[in-house]
C-alpha cells in the first residue's frame, strides 16, 4: 500500500540555487504550493530569476507547456520571516552553517506535526534533530521524541531540476512516519530515492569526495600530470570525466556555487566526523581554496576556463 506524503504546503528557507531548485521541482512536479523565504531580497530576486529561466528552457525544449510553466510559477510565493512559514506541512532548509539555529526556530514557530527536512550533503541529521527541541524539553520525554522525530535528511543533488536522485537520511530520532512521508514527497517530485544511515557524507559524498581528494594527492605528490590522472580514469575506468575535472566542473551552467571550496568543506566534515586519516584533505586542495581558485565557478582551478 502506497503512503501519500500529505504535504499540502511546503516551506523553503533559503533562495540559493538548492532552495530555488527544491521549490521549483515541488511546484512543478509535486504540484505543491511553496512558500519561499530568504533574508536577502537580492537573493530572492536571483532565485526567482533562475526559476523563470529554467521554466522557460523547459518550455522551449517542449518538456512542459506554457500553461504548466505558469501554473508552477504561480504556486511559488515569497514570504517575509519565519512566521510566514507557520502553517506549512513540511519545511526544508538549504542553509549549511545556520542549520541548528534554524531548526530550533522551526520547532518553536511551526506546527508540531510539520516535517522538518534538511537538505545537507554531510552534516549530521541527528545533531540537527537534537536542536529541534524547545528549551526545557527533555530529549527523552514524549514531547522531545515527537519534536526531534519529525526531522529528516532530504539530500537533493545539484542542479535539483536535473539530477534524478534524493538521498533519504534518518536521524536516530526520526520516526518511521516521517521517513515514509518524506520518501513519498521526494517521489512525487519525480526523484529516485536511496536511503543512507546518518554517517559523515552519507553514501554519496563518503565515496565521491575521497575519490576527488585522492586524485588531488596524486597530483600533489607528482605521481602524474593532471591530464594523465583524468585520462586514466576516463579511458581506463570509462568515467565520463576525470576526478580533477569533476572537482572543477561541479559548477554547471546557471549554477555557480559549487566548486573546489565545496569539495574541501565536505572533505573536512568527513575528516572531523570520523577522525580517520584516510579523509585528511589534500594540502594542495587547501591551498587552491586559499588562493580562491575554485574551478569553473570562477574561471580557475586545476584547469582554466573562460567565464
Amino acid at each position: 500500500m502506497s503512503i501519500t506524503h500529505g504535504i499540502r504546503t511546503l516551506g523553503v528557507l533559503g533562495a540559493g540555487q538548492m532552495g530555488t531548485g527544491i521549490a521549483l521541482v515541488s511546484a512543478l512536479r509535486a504540484k505543491v504550493p511553496v512558500l519561499l523565504h530568504d533574508r536577502s531580497p537580492d537573493q530572492v530576486k536571483k532565485g526567482l530569476s533562475l526559476m523563470d529561466k529554467l521554466l522557460a528552457k523547459d518550455v522551449s525544449k517542449g518538456r512542459i507547456t506554457s500553461e504548466q510553466s505558469k501554473e508552477a510559477r504561480d504556486r511559488v510565493t515569497v514570504v517575509d520571516g519565519m512566521k510566514g512559514l507557520r502553517d506549512v506541512d513540511m519545511a526544508v532548509s538549504e542553509s549549511l552553517s545556520l542549520k541548528q539555529s534554524i531548526f530550533a526556530s522551526f520547532a518553536a514557530e511551526l506546527r508540531p506535526d510539520a516535517i522538518l527536512a534538511t537538505n545537507t550533503s554531510s552534516i549530521s541529521i541527528t545533531k540537527i534533530a537534537a536542536s529541534a527541541l524547545q528549551e526545557g524539553i527533555s530529549a527523552a520525554s514524549d514531547a522531545g521524541k515527537q519534536s526531534a522525530g519529525r526531522v529528516v535528511g532530504l539530500h537533493f543533488f545539484n542542479p535539483v531540476p536535473v539530477m534524478k536522485l534524493v538521498e533519504l537520511i534518518s536521524a536516530l530520532q526520526t520516526t518511521p512516519e516521517t521517513l515514509d512521508r518524506a520518501r513519498a514527497f521526494a517521489i512525487a517530485c519525480g526523484k529516485e530515492v536511496t536511503v543512507s544511515k546518518d554517517v559523515p557524507g552519507f553514501v554519496s559524498n563518503a565515496l565521491l569526495m575521497p575519490f576527488i581528494n585522492e586524485a588531488i594527492m596524486c597530483l600533489e605528490k607528482g605521481t602524474a600530470t593532471r591530464e594523465d590522472i583524468d585520462t586514466t580514469l576516463k579511458l581506463g575506468m570509462n568515467h565520463p570525466m576525470g576526478p580533477l575535472q569533476l572537482g572543477n566542473d561541479l559548477a554547471i551552467p546557471l549554477y555557480h556555487d559549487i566548486g573546489l571550496d565545496t569539495c574541501l568543506a565536505i572533505q573536512q566534515t568527513l575528516y572531523e566526523g570520523t577522525r580517520d586519516s584516510k579523509y585528511r584533505p589534500s594540502i594542495l586542495l587547501e591551498r587552491m581554496v586559499d588562493a580562491q581558485w575554485y574551478g569553473r565557478k570562477n574561471g580557475k582551478g586545476f584547469y582554466e576556463y573562460e567565464n
